[in-house]
């Protein structure tokens, strides 16, 4: 797998290869998962030219109804379906789909919408295990469709702005990463989140898409990974919680680059936030704000930011369209995603288990 910088770099204006349909044709989505995450992408898909919505789905029939009126008051008619593979074996019209179900699922959904030669827009994170992952990306590279997973901060503009400025020696050579993600908890009513058999637990289902901005950075995997967490707070909170509340984790690139990560649930409101760091021997810039300082200068340079204040979803959902269209390799593809999920899980195993892991041991 090539994930030199020079990837990178040409990944964020590699200009479209069109092998399928004309950019102006309609592209027919389904939805699969209209919970939470779901009904927000579908609220974005809604505002988008040249897509229609045919057919939604979920088990849920209060989140079915919601979404089918959502994406009727915009103007689309779709049809409602409890169960996917009837929806993909009925609905020979969908060019697309996008999956939102919880992380355990996507797999076997995804599978099943590329087996059928369909173009797949997957949430983060790729799946919940090392073995689903391989097996999902390998169906992806002899899928007819694309697959492009939710790693959306890839599209945030102040954050493509940073990596490319990084990419291009803005700072100097890289030498640290820092990153921490401190919130309240999780929605309480959406259980499979605290369920770390499901979701895989916080460092996957939750931080994976920071850690894959870092991974971006560097261009490559991290050598090892250490760290500690656990339940501080909130024992019993949903009962039977079994994800972390807290926990951080260290990772050490090649060429001495090192990566803290810390990912906090307790974080008082407008104490924290949420923050991606990189120090290089110029100076330092933070990911999120598109801004960077000078080693040895005080005061703060904003970075030159197309598209600036749009919305990452949104900016990601209409490129994975753009890129259906061109039958387009995406920026977030199956190659990056499985990498940076199997990055996640590797801190995860560190964690768990309580000693330092080994890239080698992800059988990557």
């Amino acid at each position: 797998m090539d994930l030199s910088r020079r990837t990178f770099v040409g990944a964020l204006g590699a200009p479209a290869v069109m092998l399928g349909q004309s950019p102006n044709d309609t592209v027919r989505v389904a939805f699969i998962g209209t919970g939470n995450r779901g009904s927000y992408l579908l609220r974005h898909t809604l505002k988008l030219p040249g897509v229609q919505v045919v057919a939604v789905c979920d088990i849920d029939p209060a989140n079915l109804k919601k979404a089918q009126d959502q994406a009727s008051s915009a103007g689309h008619k779709p049809d409602a379906y409890a169960d996917f593979r009837r929806m993909l074996d009925e609905r020979k019209d969908i060019d697309a789909v996008v999956i939102a179900t919880p992380v355990d699922v996507h797999k076997g959904t995804a599978i099943a919408a590329l087996e059928l030669g369909k173009h797949v827009y997957c949430e983060k994170p790729m799946a919940h295990t090392a073995e689903d992952v391989d097996v999902m990306h390998k169906a992806s590279r002899s899928a007819k469709g694309i697959l492009q997973l939710g790693f959306q901060l890839r599209h945030d503009p102040n954050r493509r702005a940073a990596v490319q400025f990084i990419h291009s020696g803005g700072l100097g050579k890289v030498l640290f990463l820092q990153g921490y993600r401190n919130t309240g908890d999780l929605p309480r009513n959406t259980l499979w989140y605290f369920d770390r058999t499901r979701s895989g637990d916080n460092i996957v289902e939750q931080a994976c898409h920071i850690l894959d901005l870092f991974v971006w950075v560097a261009g490559k995997p991290p050598l090892r990974a250490y760290g500690s967490g656990g339940i501080n707070l909130y024992h019993g909170i949903p009962p039977a919680r079994t994800t972390m509340d807290n926990y951080t984790v260290i990772y050490e690139f090649p060429d001495d680059i090192r990566c803290t990560f810390t990912h906090l649930y307790f974080d008082p409101p407008g104490f924290s936030g949420i923050h991606e760091r990189v120090f290089g021997a110029g100076g330092a810039v933070d990911l999120g704000s598109g801004v960077w300082h000078e080693l040895e200068k005080r005061g703060e340079i904003k970075l030159e930011v197309p598209d600036a204040g749009e919305d990452s979803t949104k900016l990601s959902l209409a490129t994975f369209f753009d890129n259906a269209r061109a039958r387009r390799t995406p920026l977030n593809n199956a190659d990056a995603g499985r990498l940076s999920t199997l990055v996640a899980m590797m801190g995860r195993k560190a964690i768990y288990e309580k000693r330092v892991v080994s890239w080698e041991e992800m059988g990557a």
